[in-house]
């Protein structure tokens, strides 16, 4: 080749060069692509071993939300063995937790809420069982996780139920960045992918 014609390599090499430097300078990778669709407001419940806990103990932490009772017979069952497998896969990740919810707390105990997350194999450090006031409960499903309608509210508190197979993926900040089918396979394994990917996003000191 002429030395023209290496002249001008060169200098398309340099420009493609920079211009994959100048990429990397505007394209922020550490933040994911996932949407914010909700911002968690403050919370207060009991945990299964009788700590009270609230928003401020998930502050940093990347979480899965979800709502169960456990004498349910029919979907409650599927949702958790699902749970326990992103549980199983996420659990050394120091900054990733799970809070299983009650609907039913005049029945869930906190000591039966600890027998059943005993049986699963749950820790208290990583994998929360909640109760509370049924209407706080329900409100922070509504509200805050937007796992179920808001206009599902029954006017008598004591006569509503709320029944939901739904998760919700929520990043360091409490904004809910996903919304999943907790009774569908490809939706547990995408969970898990998006949660891997929020314990990778930056967040300003």
């Amino acid at each position: 080749m002429s030395k023209k014609t290496w002249i001008y390599l060169l200098f398309f090499a340099v420009l493609v060069g920079g211009f994959y430097v100048f990429l990397l300078n505007i394209i922020d990778t550490s933040k994911s692509r996932l949407p914010v669709l909700s911002n968690v407001k403050p919370f207060n419940f009991t945990r299964q071993d009788g700590e009270s806990v609230s928003e401020k103990g998930v502050d940093g932490k990347v979480y899965v939300a979800e709502y169960f009772f456990t004498t349910c017979p029919g979907i409650c069952p599927k949702m958790n063995t699902n749970m326990k497998k992103v549980y199983e896969e996420l659990k050394q990740e120091k900054d990733f937790i799970i809070l299983s919810h009650t609907v039913d707390p005049v029945n869930d105990t906190v000591a039966r809420l600890k027998f059943y997350a005993d049986s699963l194999g749950a820790d208290a450090s990583n994998w929360w069982f909640l109760t509370g006031s049924k209407e706080a409960l329900y409100k922070t499903a509504r509200e805050s996780y937007i796992i179920d309608d808001p206009k599902n509210n029954a006017s008598n508190i004591d006569e509503d139920f709320l029944h939901t197979q739904f998760f919700a993926l929520v990043d360091k900040d409490r904004r809910v960045r996903g919304i999943y089918d907790g009774l569908k396979s490809s939706e547990i394994r995408k969970l898990i992918s998006d949660a891997r990917e929020l314990l990778q996003e930056n967040y300003p000191e």
